[in-house]
Order: structure tokens, then C-alpha cells, then sequence
């Protein structure tokens, strides 16, 4: 019987380890978005002080976007290539450090300089952490640890306005947390070099392909769907006789239902398959986000209706990333960052053409016009293969 025990202890004791290892990442996720957050409301303060013009000032959210989003599949790349623990750890405390210290440097080309520093610490964290929660999570409940993973870093987004309302004097208290999420993060996780044997370039490119270039595609067109919306809503609603304070409060049950509705996708998927999730949460959300975009804060449904499109348009995230990481189980930080930063990056890009149309349009039929690339994204979702729940490599 004594073999008996030690094999259970030894199972548990993993169980724990792996539960802290994504307790850890999941906690770096939270206070790194919360960071990254800080930037556009801060915007207008960093304008007066270095005097400089809106557009130049916009330039920073540029910056950031390009550095830690955009980058992200090259900075995996980098991640295979070295211990992922520091990835991990030293990606919440550069992006920590950069914005919080946004005041304190004295010319504007240096400010710029700082503000990319932090995207990259965003860039590396975001592939090394899910690369961890992917390699620590039971097969059977990768989906679910996948969406608390996402869930966390969507928690934070929401906190970051409320950081940076203390202002540019007072934010560099809030780097503490960083370091103190850094360090447990380092003393937690394990050291993740890739133990596959090392590539090259063209089998690096050669991972950009096939249902993983189609579920990349699928992904942009949902986030522009997505994002479009958010950059139309204060405009929609203020041309209603609408204020601040409604916008607000429909960008903050927007983002908490698409923290609940991942963990809902995501253990859907684990139990009805990938695939099925990703249509259902695309196609089905259609009609009902057309009708939020025509309704408004005067109706009694418009904040359970908000919740609901939330849920389920944004259910299909940590999905699509689960998916990604099992097209490529070789490289599912490099999987990851396509799926997290390159798509959102790209759809960010992207997001400017929203605007334009509603300047030429109407903020709501730019709206609309956003919402219509859910259609293609579905196609797309039908034509994707269900993947293997193979075993992940280093």
C-alpha cells in the first residue's frame, strides 16, 4: 500500500504545484493589462505636460500597441530561445515600471523610448504566461484554465482607469505590485527552456499556416467587430443625449461579462469541442449585437443585453487560443502570441478605419459596418478542423 500513497501525494503535490504556477502567470496577466490600461486615460495629462499635440500624444498608444501586441510572435520566438521564467516575471515589472514612471522623464522622445520598453515587457509576458498555464493544465480542462487566464488579464483592464485616476504624481506606488507580482512569479514558476530541438526561421514561418493562418484571420475579423463597437460607443451614445457616465458603466459590463463569458466558452469547449464553441459564439451573437448598437441606456435591456454580447462574442478568445497552442503543440507560445497579440495588434491597426468610415457615415453605421466582419469570422470558424488534445512540447 505504501507505493500507493506516495503516488497519490505525488499527484497531489503536482496538482498544486501546476495550480500555482497558473495562479502566478494569471496574477502577472491581471496587473500587466491593468498597467497597460493606465496609458489612454492618462493621455490628456501627458499632453500638458510635455506640451505636445493630440496627435503626438496618441502616438504613445501607437507605441505601446506596436511593441507589445504586433511584436508579440517575434518576442515568442525570442522566449523559446531563452528560460521562459524570466519572460514571465520580468514582463509585469518592465511593463510595471514604464508606465508608472510615464511622469518623471524630462523630454518627450524619452518618454516614447520608456512607453516601448514597457510594450515589450508586455510582449514577452503574454506568450511565456500562457505557454505555462497551456503546459500545467489537465488535458481535459485546458479550455477553462485557458479562459482564467484570459479572465485575469481582463480584470485588469477594468482596474487600470481606476489606477491612473490617482495621476502622474502618485502612479509610481502603484509599480510595488509588479515587483511584488514578479517576484512571486519567478519563485513559482519552473524554468521553461524549449526543450524541442531548435528551428529555424523558415520552420518558424512555417507555423503561420494552414487552419492556424484561417483561425488568425478569424480572430482579427472579431476583434475589429469588437473593437469597433467600443471606439463607436461613446459617440453613439453621447449623440443620444447620453453622458460620460453612461459610457462607463456600459464599457465596464462589457468587459466583466467577456471575463465571465471566457471562462464559460472556454469550459464548453473542454467538454462540447473547440470548433463548436468558436461558431456558435460568433454567428449566434449577430443579430443581438445589432440590436444593442440600435438600442441605448434608455432601455431597460440595454445593460443585460450588453452582458450577454459581451459573453458571447468574446467567449470565442480564450478558445481561439486553445486551439492555436493545439494546431502547433510544439510551440504554443508562439501559438499563443498569434493568437493574443498579433490578432489584436493587427485588429488595433485596423480600428482606425471604423473612425473614418463614421466620419464620412455615422458612428452607428460604422458600428454596424464593424459588426458585419462577425459574418466572414463565422465562415471562417465553420471551415476550421476540430484539433487534437495532443501532449504539449517544452
Amino acid at each position: 500500500m505504501q507505493p500507493t500513497v506516495q503516488t497519490g501525494t505525488g499527484t497531489h503535490r503536482a496538482v498544486q504545484n501546476a495550480a500555482a504556477i497558473a495562479l502566478a502567470v494569471t496574477a502577472g496577466h491581471f496587473i500587466n493589462d491593468a498597467y497597460g490600461a493606465m496609458l489612454t486615460p492618462l493621455t490628456p495629462a501627458l499632453q500638458s505636460k510635455y506640451g505636445v499635440s493630440i496627435a503626438a500624444v496618441t502616438l504613445l498608444g501607437s507605441i505601446y500597441s506596436l511593441t507589445s501586441s504586433v511584436f508579440q510572435p517575434l518576442l515568442g520566438i525570442v522566449g523559446e530561445r531563452i528560460d521562459r521564467r524570466y519572460a514571465a516575471a520580468l514582463g509585469p515589472l518592465l511593463t510595471g515600471i514604464g508606465l508608472t514612471m510615464m511622469g518623471f522623464v524630462p523630454w518627450f522622445g524619452g518618454l516614447i523610448l520608456l512607453i516601448a520598453v514597457a510594450g515589450f515587457g508586455s510582449g514577452f509576458f503574454h506568450p511565456a504566461g500562457a505557454a505555462y498555464v497551456a503546459q500545467n493544465s489537465p488535458p481535459d480542462k485546458r479550455g477553462l484554465w485557458a479562459s482564467i487566464f484570459s479572465a485575469g488579464g481582463t480584470a485588469g483592464m477594468s482596474l487600470g482607469p481606476v489606477f491612473a485616476g490617482v495621476g502622474l504624481t502618485h502612479l509610481p506606488w502603484f509599480a510595488l505590485i509588479g515587483v511584488v507580482v514578479a517576484a512571486f512569479t519567478f519563485a513559482v514558476t519552473p524554468s521553461g527552456v524549449q526543450k524541442a530541438k531548435r528551428v529555424g526561421l523558415a520552420e518558424y514561418v512555417g507555423i503561420f499556416r494552414g487552419p492556424l493562418v484561417w483561425l488568425w484571420g478569424m480572430a482579427v475579423l472579431r476583434s475589429l467587430a469588437s473593437s469597433g463597437y467600443n471606439a463607436m460607443l461613446p459617440f453613439i451614445l453621447m449623440g443620444k443625449g447620453f453622458h460620460q457616465k453612461e459610457v462607463g458603466i456600459t464599457l465596464a459590463v462589457y468587459a466583466v461579462a467577456s471575463a465571465v463569458g471566457g471562462i464559460v466558452g472556454g469550459r464548453y469547449s473542454d467538454r462540447y469541442g473547440r470548433t463548436p464553441v468558436l461558431r456558435a459564439a460568433i454567428l449566434g451573437t449577430i443579430p443581438f449585437f445589432a440590436a444593442l448598437i440600435l438600442s441605448s441606456p434608455a432601455n431597460w435591456w440595454f445593460y443585460p443585453l450588453t452582458f450577454a454580447v459581451g459573453a458571447a462574442v468574446n467567449a470565442s478568445i480564450p478558445v481561439g487560443v486553445v486551439t492555436a497552442q493545439e494546431y502547433a503543440p510544439n510551440h504554443v507560445a508562439i501559438a499563443s502570441s498569434i493568437m493574443m497579440g498579433f490578432s489584436w495588434g493587427v485588429a488595433g491597426v485596423l480600428v482606425f478605419l471604423v473612425g473614418a468610415l463614421a466620419d464620412v457615415t455615422t458612428p452607428t453605421t460604422a458600428a454596424l459596418a464593424s459588426l458585419a466582419l462577425l459574418v466572414p469570422s463565422a465562415l471562417i470558424a465553420y471551415r476550421l478542423p476540430e484539433p487534437q488534445k495532443v501532449k504539449f512540447g517544452g
